[in-house]
């Protein structure tokens, strides 16, 4: 026998040891710890980053007591979102509980989704953003400054075209005249010499361009080329110092390049269009020197280009590791949670094959980094969730009374047993009776009592006033008709109703078919099968034999009065108070009978 028993008590040990349940709590433990030190690490770093010095807790100021204080909300909020789970899923509980605890959860749980979103992503997508948002502006400075270059080098273009014409126009005052707008005889005269000057005007602006503008810039523009470095430093606040100096850094040259660009193209166009004032006088006219119109012209033109501003557009770049890596991933998500959302959508539908799911509001790309951390910490609160509707709380919320409530109903309960003769606590119990999901309190009406039967009109009164003191504390209720918006019929018919059926559990039918079936026929089949039929027995019926057991006489029972007990989920408070075990002496009808009541 002991080796029957052996296998059989060894099985139940591993099976409460790596059971479903224990197996299943366990996973819920862990879940409940990645995801509170998430959003621990996630709500303490944004803390830091958002303060005024965005660095490491010890050397911000930040006390102990503000990071217990963090750890505590944590973990409070924390525990009540599992909470609210549970009770969410829990058997038995009440729709408008569940109305309740289901909302609180949900938002409990969005809270510490974007918490832990920031920690997940600072710890997959810090570092690597950070380079990114360098090299961003990086090559932002670098395709403005090599525009600002482009922009020049079209100027020096259209110079060398100027000094060219003007060379080919000095050319045909020197060989044949009449270049300057009016005639004139070939050779090196007064004309050759002013178209010579101009000539020379116009190549010491390309040329002091090119040296004082062009080449500079062109030199910064390499500069820029140049790839961000990896940010060196031993601590989060070193590379931080090193990025906001590099960061300062490519910003500041491509502003010098922006203004330096703008200060000389104002100055050099100022010169062209000068030069082409001068070139543009007609002959006869006052200050006219040598007059052509379409180097005018040319310059101009020149002059439009160059004076032209440049225009910057550098995209933010923020440090994003550590604490200030945490703020910004939080309120990036906060700011987009809808475009984070349907992008986390397209990411799983697409079986991550779509890696830039979407934008946000500042036009930044959502990339697949940005999704799986966001993934991560929703994977953590789905988890929760499965794990709550697999394995809900199994037993009921108690409806256990309060203690002023549980005298209330022990005082009426004994004021009752006092005034009844020969009554006790089992006397009482014996009035309440079960039917069709509900409890109910069943008493013979009080007009009914023999008025003869001296004990049992004081029992018919005693009975009376303690329904009434329970209807007081609302504990039980009159059958009433149901709300007309329900359409429900009226209590009372329908328990009459129930009353003048055929019963459902009759089995004379059922043996007279089966004797029939056997071949039975005759005197045999009438004295197999009990022709009786059976009514079927309610509420009512029920009452009345419950009232007969109870020892009231028969014309008490035939009218009586039922009385249905409130919150019949589980035990109510009056049975509850009913099952309790009490002493002999506060049962006994002498010890608590008032003096002066009769016998």
């Amino acid at each position: 026998m002991s080796d029957d028993i052996g296998p059989s008590r060894i099985a139940r040990v591993v099976d409460y040891i790596f059971g479903r349940n224990t197996l299943i709590g366990i996973a819920s433990f862990m879940l409940l710890i990645i995801s509170g030190y998430a959003t621990w690490h996630g709500m303490r770093d944004f803390i830091v980053g958002v303060s005024a010095t965005p660095s490491a807790p010890n050397s911000s100021g930040l006390s102990v007591s503000n990071d217990v204080l963090v750890v505590v909300v944590v973990v409070a909020l924390t525990f009540l979102m599992w909470l609210t789970l549970r009770e969410t899923f829990g058997a038995k509980r009440r729709l408008r509980e569940r109305l309740v605890t289901f909302p609180l959860y949900v938002f409990l749980a969005i809270w510490s989704i974007g918490f832990g979103y920031g920690f997940w992503w600072s710890l997959i997508s810090g570092e690597e953003a950070t380079r990114t948002g360098l090299a961003g502006l990086q090559e932002d400075a670098r395709d403005a400054s090599a525009a600002v270059a482009a922009r020049l080098d079209a100027v020096r273009g259209q110079l060398d075209n100027v000094v060219t014409w003007s060379e080919s126009q000095m050319t045909r005052e020197e060989t044949s005249g009449g270049s300057c707008g009016v005639p004139s005889g070939a050779g090196k005269g007064p004309l050759y010499n002013a178209r010579r000057s101009v000539r020379d005007s116009v190549a010491a602006l390309r040329d002091g361009m090119t040296k004082s503008w062009l080449e500079p810039v062109q030199a910064d523009v390499q500069s820029l080329r140049q790839a961000a470095d990896v940010l060196g430093g031993a601590t989060i606040e070193e590379r931080q110092r090193n990025f906001e100096n590099k960061a300062t850094e490519i910003r500041g040259l491509a502003r010098n390049i922006a203004a330096r660009s703008n200060q000389l193209g104002r100055s050099t166009a100022a010169e062209m269009r000068a030069l082409a004032d001068s070139v543009a006088v007609p002959p006869g006219k006052s200050g006219s020197s040598c007059y052509d119109p379409t180097l005018a012209e040319r310059l101009r033109a020149a002059a439009d280009q160059a004076d032209q501003p440049a225009e910057l557009k550098l995209r933010e770049a923020v440090f994003n590791e550590g604490p200030a890596g945490v703020a910004n991933a939080v309120k990036n998500l906060w700011g987009n949670i809808g475009a984070y959302t349907s992008s986390a959508f397209r990411y799983v539908f697409s079986g991550g094959k779509v890696v830039t799911a979407g934008h946000t509001d500042q036009g930044e790309p959502i990339t697949g980094r940005d999704v799986i951390a966001l993934l991560a910490t929703i994977g953590i609160d789905m988890g929760l969730l499965a794990m709550a509707i697999l394995n809900p709380p199994r037993e009921p919320p108690s409806v256990r009374p309060s203690g002023a409530l549980a005298r209330q109903i022990r005082d009426a309960i004994d004021t009752a047993v006092s005034r009844a003769p020969g009554a006790d606590l089992e006397w009482v119990r014996r009035h309440f009776v079960h039917h069709n999901k509900a409890s109910y309190l069943v008493i013979p009406n009080l007009y009914s009592c023999d008025p003869e039967n001296r004990d049992e009109a004081a029992k018919g009164m005693a009975i009376n006033q303690l329904a009434g003191v329970l209807s007081d504390l609302e504990l039980v209720r009159w059958p009433k008709g149901g709300r007309w918006w329900l359409l429900q019929e009226n209590e009372l018919k329908e328990l009459k109703r129930e009353e003048s059926q055929a019963s459902d559990t009759d089995l004379t039918e059922i043996r007279k078919k089966w004797a029939e079936e056997q071949g039975m026929a005759g005197d045999e089949l009438k004295k197999y099968v009990d022709k009786r039929a059976v009514r079927n027995h309610g509420l009512f019926s029920k009452a009345e034999r419950a009232l007969q057991i109870a020892g009231w006489s028969e014309a008490a029972r035939n009218d009586i009065e039922i009385f249905k007990l409130v919150n019949t989920e589980g035990l109510t408070p009056l049975l509850m108070v009913l099952n309790e075990p009490r002493s002999s002496t506060s049962h006994g009808n002498g010890d608590r009978r008032p003096a002066g009541d009769a016998a």
